[in-house]
């Protein structure tokens, strides 16, 4: 044959009914071709039409390009046709002549016409096109194929409305036109389809309520409505789908609660309502659904207990109720469910201590009981569960010691033990866990050393033992771990020297802050060569600040607070986020740092250079490094002596100006009663001329040492108080303070914050207004601004989402503002609009609570008339805007341009991977993707041009 195809066989004679793909009649006439997967390539040759007799042919899953070639319109017999995953791009018009072509598969090609000639072909009972390009409407030809049983759609970018004349295919059984662009409500008129038993809608973006009559397809197997944005209630007729196996309504807008007489669809395995706005209590009917393999309710609004009756779904394998409101303690049934491999239960109320029963789930997986309330010991039966993978316990009570079972879990890849009260020492049992890929004891109690048999933990990529009493030395054996990426053991009471065997690891993130480390910083870090975080700040290192010359990923770099001394060295390329403060260095500041903030060098009371605070340095470019560094010695009783002049002649001028402003004070305020250090956080009670001295002390005249950064106006300062309270003190500078515009917005502030309290708006502790001197004190926070921490990387680089003390703090900052501006806009007296939601002014602690800031622009809304505004504040933001930034790690603008562009056809092409932070791993869980998702359709939605559509 001119095909080409048999090439091999037909020059050697063989006769072509024994060639490989092709069988004949007894005639000896072709009547099946199957070269499925043959490798061919190029097009179909228009030969093909010359086989009268052909009934079917499958060439699917080859290299096939070009248009079906017209000839095919001669294969009058041919029932099957199927030419799935190659590039084919058109269909000829001659398909029309195919009358007795009963099955049609075009899946995964080029297609992006569906000629009208297809309408023809009433025996057509199979139509399958899966991803194929046709960016257009359901072809309206199709309501033509009244014997149509099959027909797939799905990934065709179809877009516009499920048209009502899909009621006319009466004879469906299986319909997919999932992961498309449709719009509008789903129609009513599909409920005609009486002989469905598959209806897949997922992924589009459909909305009105699910159709009211759905209960009408009661040979329905399948139903998948997921990923739409349809709203309202679960309707009650979908309890008459008696046959149903599998029910997927999540990622929608669902409210209401699960209809009591769920428990009648007893042949369902899968029932999937998460990421909903579902409320009240699980219905116990639940429990006579007794083929439930997957019980997925999570992210929804649930409270209520679980029901003690639980016990009765024995099939269970899956049953994930995270993100509730679940309260109450753990049923003791749940250890009837002896197939269970994944408990999932993370983030809800519950209470008491885990069961014993709960020993009886031996094939048990997954288990995360992290952010309830669950109290007294972690139970050592835990360990002895035999496929443990995953074990969540964060976020709870639990005291006492971890116990010592817990290394008998041999398959166990992940431990979670953060934010709890566990004491006692690190059981070197744990070290024997030889499969632990991620270990988090972070946020505890525990002390004592940390086991040298640590070094048994060879797969280790994560170890988290921060903010505990940790002590005594390093570990050798913990510095040849050969996978051990993430270490973090910062806030604890390690001491004693880094050894030089560091440089045996393979780290990307390194923070020893916060111990009591000492001697030399070892040359060898600088071996290091993947490490993006370093950390070493408030230790007892000494000496020199090494060359780390292989340091060529460092973003994040501190090593503040300690004894360091010398001159800063050479970097081989400049981290984006440097902190050298209160050491002892001295000499010139290199060029290629000249563009970081003063406070980065501040405390090193001898450096010098072209920054504001700092002396400049000595005009010597052809003298050597030998040479200025005995300049600097022979000149160092220059050095001291004139600041120790100027720190006299300072002291007696603020003595003096401190002595007038107590003589003004009295004449302006008589009578006062000050106490000592006065009453500085109450407001009502604010003693200006006490407090006004302490700060002057605490900030030594408001030195640019003490200045942490500049808002919209004025510069923001951080005071250590005589109490040993920290706060941040906003003061505006002279000139601004003669400007209304400034003046106004600092009165503002302070009538707002003066007013509102919530635990996610920043506290005013007090003010102080006067015409030479204004400013205002906060409650300070430690990891500052939104902005700063996103832009730094530092919870970015090589942190998984599987942390979830990251993520879920990501997701708390979304919350936090939310709720914030809901007390705001709802529960305050009079709404109050902010007008200026922007990173920058959403300000974190130490937890990474979320607190808005800068109210200058705010402004009260009178609910009983119209309110306009002019647009202020930061360009570019509203909340919404917020939220994304989170999730992508920097401004969104780009995206926005392409979301409000009507013309753009890429926007429909956007996939929530692809805008995602990229400094990012993907999320290992399904509940990980669910808090991305779930904030990408809320700031999505809220970003809709029009709102109600």
């Amino acid at each position: 044959m001119e095909t080409g195809w048999w090439s091999n066989y037909s020059n050697i004679g063989v006769h072509h009914c024994t060639w490989p793909g092709v069988r004949c009649n007894a005639a000896g006439s072709v009547i099946e071709i199957d070269l499925s997967g043959h490798g061919l390539n190029g097009s179909i040759t228009p030969q093909i039409g010359a086989l009268s007799k052909l009934k079917s042919l499958n060439l699917s899953s080859n290299n096939l390009r070009g248009e079906l070639p017209s000839s095919l319109g001669n294969l009058t017999q041919l029932a099957v046709l199927d030419v799935s995953y190659n590039e084919i791009h058109s269909i000829p018009l001659e398909i029309d002549k195919m009358q007795n072509l009963v099955t049609l598969n075009l899946t995964r090609n080029l297609i992006v016409h569906l000629p009208s000639a297809i309408g023809l072909l009433t025996n057509l009972t199979s139509l399958t096109m899966n991803s194929n390009p046709l960016r257009s409407i359901i072809p309206p030809h199709i309501w033509n194929l009244k014997k149509l049983r099959t027909l797939h759609l799905r990934n065709c970018q179809l877009n516009s409305s499920i048209p009502p004349y899909i009621g006319k295919l009466k004879s469906l059984i299986n319909l997919h036109l999932s992961s498309n662009m449709l719009v509008g409500p789903i129609p009513s008129s599909i409920t005609n389809l009486t002989n469905l038993q598959s209806l897949l809608l997922q992924g589009n973006q459909l909305n009105g309520s699910i159709p009211r009559e759905i209960g009408r397809l009661t040979n329905l197997i399948t139903l998948n409505l997921s990923f739409n944005m349809l709203v309202g209630p679960i309707p009650s007729s979908v309890n008459n789908l008696t046959n149903l196996a599998s029910l997927v309504l999540y990622g929608n807008q669902l409210h209401g609660s699960i209809p009591q007489e769920i428990g009648r669809l007893t042949n369902l395995i899968t029932l999937d309502l998460s990421f909903n706005m579902l409320v009240g209590p699980i219905p116990s009917s639940v429990n006579n659904v007794t083929n439930l393999g997957s019980l997925l309710l999570q992210h929804n609004q649930l409270n209520g207990s679980i029901p003690q009756e639980i016990g009765r779904l024995t099939n269970l394998v899956t049953l994930d109720l995270s993100f509730n409101m679940l309260l109450g303690p753990l049923p003791p049934n749940l250890g009837n469910l002896s197939s269970l491999e994944y408990l999932d239960l993370y983030k809800n109320k519950i209470n008491g201590s885990i069961p014993l029963e709960i020993r009886n789930l031996k094939r048990l997986t997954n288990l995360d009981l992290g952010a309830n309330n669950l109290s007294g010991q972690i139970p050592s039966f835990l360990g002895l569960l035999p496929n443990m993978s995953l074990l969540w316990l964060d976020s709870n009570l639990f005291e006492g010691f971890i116990p010592l079972d817990i290394g008998k879990s041999k398959n166990l890849t992940l431990l979670f033990l953060s934010d709890n009260k566990l004491t006692g020492s690190i059981p070197s049992s744990l070290c024997y866990l030889t499969n632990l890929l991620w270990l988090f004891l972070d946020r505890n109690l525990l002390h004592g050393p940390i086991p040298s048999q640590i070094g048994n933990m060879t797969n280790l990529k994560e170890l988290h033992l921060d903010s505990n009493h940790i002590s005594h030395s390093i570990p050798s054996s913990l510095l040849h771990l050969p996978n051990l990426r993430y270490l973090s053991m910062a806030s604890n009471l390690l001491e004693g020297p880094i050894s030089h065997e560091i440089q045996s690891l393979k780290l990307k993130h390194l923070d020893l802050s916060y111990n009591k480390l000492s001697g030399p910083i070892p040359t060898q870090i600088g071996n290091l060569s993947n490490l993006t975080y370093l950390n070493l700040a408030n230790n007892n290192f000494s000496g020199r600040i090494p060359q780390f010359g292989n340091l060529t990923h460092l973003s994040i770099f501190d090593l503040s607070w300690n004894n360091l001394t010398g001159m800063i060295p050479e970097f081989p390329i400049y981290p984006e986020s440097l902190n050298l403060s209160m050491t002892s260095l001295w000499g010139p500041i290199p060029d290629g740092l000249l563009h970081f903030a003063p406070d980065t060098f501040t405390g090193n009371k001898y450096l010098c250079g072209s920054i504001q605070g700092f002396r400049p340095c000595p005009s010597s470019p052809t003298l050597n490094k030998e040479r200025n560094s005995k300049v600097v010695k022979h000149n160092l009783p220059v050095v001291i002596l004139v600041p120790t002049l100027l720190f006299f002649v300072s002291t007696f001028v603020l003595v003096m100006f401190i002595l007038f402003r107590r003589y003004k004070a009295k004449a302006l305020k008589p009578d006062p009663s000050p106490t000592e250090n006065g009453d500085l956080f109450s407001i009502w009670n604010f003693d200006g001329k006490i407090a006004f001295e302490d700060i002057i002390k605490a900030t030594e005249d408001f030195d640019m040492k003490y200045c942490i950064g500049t808002g919209g106006y004025g510069s923001v300062y951080r005071a250590v108080l005589p109490s040993g309270r920290v706060v941040a003190i906003k003061k505006l500078h002279r000139l601004e303070a003669e400007q209304p515009t400034y003046d106004t917005s600092f009165r503002n502030e302070i009538k707002f914050l003066t007013e509102i309290r919530h635990k996610n708006i920043v506290k005013l502790h007090g003010f102080c207004l006067h015409n030479r001197c204004m400013f205002l004190i906060y409650e300070y926070m430690e990891n500052g601004s939104l902005f700063y921490a996103l832009s730094i990387d530092q919870e970015a680089v090589e942190l998984d989402w599987t942390k979830r003390q990251i993520w879920a703090s990501t997701v708390n900052i979304v919350k936090g503002v939310a709720h914030a501006l809901s007390y705001m806009h709802h529960d305050y007296n009079h709404p109050i609009v902010h007008r200026d939601i922007s990173s920058n002014n959403v300000l974190l602690n130490l937890e990474w609570d979320a607190f808005i800031a800068d109210f200058g622009t705010a402004r009260l809304l009178d609910p009983a008339s119209s309110n306009w505004t002019v647009i202020v504040g930061t360009y570019g933001y509203i909340a919404p805007v917020l939220a994304l930034e989170i999730l992508m790690g920097k401004h969104p603008g780009e995206l926005l341009s392409i979301l409000l562009s009507s013309s753009s056809s890429s926007v429909q092409n956007i996939m929530l991977n692809e805008i995602l932070d990229p400094r990012l791993s993907p999320p290992r869980s399904r509940k990980l993707v669910g808090d991305i998702t779930f904030v990408a359709i809320i700031a999505f939605a809220c970003l809709r041009t029009k709102p109600k559509a």
